[in-house]
């Protein structure tokens, strides 16, 4: 089968949805899925395509109002391609509406991944704007979409909420399993790692108001310990937080080191002591599922659709305020070393059982040929009751 995924971005700034595109199109690859790739342009798409071999990926130069990414060249490489299915991954931008026009002009069907794009903090923030976009474009791509694909019940939940009916699948995507030594690292036990987009739905304001909160309540538990916030910029928030940091004197114990990618994010993940997640909204956080692969604990809201997570013990719950996650990081920082290091061993253990690129590979691929005529409707799909 010839499938063609869309997506924002084939490089690092597309962030954990350029991840989870990236190895599922090889694992779909790997089972011999006639697998392209369509993104658009950006300063690392060049760079990082190698990452993606054997897997061709196409990239289109964009033109006009940036965040829009029209690519007047996206539509007719589409049509070249002819794929019997094409997956777009993601919403509120011109490859929706090259979806829409690829599927009447091929007579083909799409599905798209909405990667927690429909969760209502999503949907509410620059709501205008995307109340916009749906009125022109977004709504006909939604509603016209063979199938949606949510990845877990809670964005179900959101997708009907949103008010579409279409047939919904529920396929988590997979995470990959690092090599970890016996009784893990311990060299930098007091590190608390924050890693992924510097973005306001991340919670990350709040969570340097509570560690300035802890701070002046000079709390025995968060003695030694440091907050290191990795990741990419997004919209000049970095400047927000690196402002509240200076302006409360929380440069000693709080570290802005960047993106990190490759070798540099697995040498960070393996001397973190715990990671850290107090977002707004999320759809499968990939940045969760790879600090429970490196065998770290989790602070994290239920907003992070792992429920899985506070029911094996894998993670502290927490809500988004300040004060709420003030309590949350007392609660890990309060356990000894060999009470956190169970936490982490048992997140590894859930992401091997749950969390399977094999899985979600299967899973997809019967949904492709459902989607095309050429299976039955899979147990993972089902329909608006």
């Amino acid at each position: 089968m010839k499938v063609g995924m869309v997506t924002a971005s084939v490089s690092r700034k597309g962030g954990g949805i350029h991840e989870v595109v990236r190895r599922g199109a090889l694992e779909l690859h790997r089972r011999g899925s006639n697998i392209s790739v369509f993104g658009l342009s950006d300063e690392h798409a060049r760079e990082d395509c190698e990452a993606w071999q054997p897997v061709a990926v196409n990239i289109f130069q964009q033109r006009g109002y940036k965040p829009f990414g029209y690519a007047p060249d996206l539509l007719p490489a589409l049509r070249s391609a002819a794929p019997d299915v094409l997956h777009n991954h993601g919403l509120w931008m011109y490859p929706s509406v090259a979806s829409v026009q690829w599927s009447k002009l091929m007579r083909r069907p799409y599905i798209v991944s909405v990667h927690g794009m429909l969760d209502p903090w999503a949907v509410t923030h620059s709501y205008w704007k995307k109340k916009l976009a749906g009125m022109i474009y977004e709504h006909r791509h939604l509603t016209q979409a063979a199938c949606l694909h949510a990845l877990c019940p809670a964005e179900v939940d959101a997708i009907r909420r949103y008010g579409l009916t279409n047939p919904i699948c529920v396929i988590p995507f997979g995470i990959d399993l690092p090599l970890l030594p016996l009784g893990g690292s311990t060299r930098y036990d007091k590190t608390l790692l924050f890693l992924g987009r510097l973005h306001p739905k991340k919670g990350l304001l709040n969570l340097l108001k509570a560690w300035q909160q802890l701070q002046q309540e000079r709390r025995l538990e968060i003695a030694g310990w440091q907050l290191m916030i990795a990741g990419w910029d997004q919209g000049n928030h970095e400047q927000t937080l690196r402002a509240y940091s200076r302006e409360h004197g929380l440069q000693s114990t709080v570290k802005f080191v960047g993106p990190k990618f490759g070798g540099d994010k697995d040498l960070l993940l393996r001397s973190a002591g715990a990671f850290v997640l107090p977002s707004f909204s999320e759809g499968l956080p990939v940045s969760i599922l790879e600090a429970w692969a490196y065998g770290l604990p989790v602070v994290m809201t239920n907003e992070c659709n792992l429920p899985q997570g506070f029911s094996s013990g894998s993670a502290i719950s927490i809500d988004s305020t300040a004060s709420g996650i003030a309590r949350g990081l007392v609660d890990l920082m309060s356990m000894p070393h060999h009470e956190r290091a169970a936490m982490g061993l048992r997140g590894r253990h859930l992401v091997e059982e749950q969390f399977s690129w094999t899985s979600y590979a299967e899973q997809m691929s019967s949904v492709y040929a459902w989607m095309s005529g050429a299976g039955p409707r899979p147990e993972c799909a089902s329909s608006h009751e």
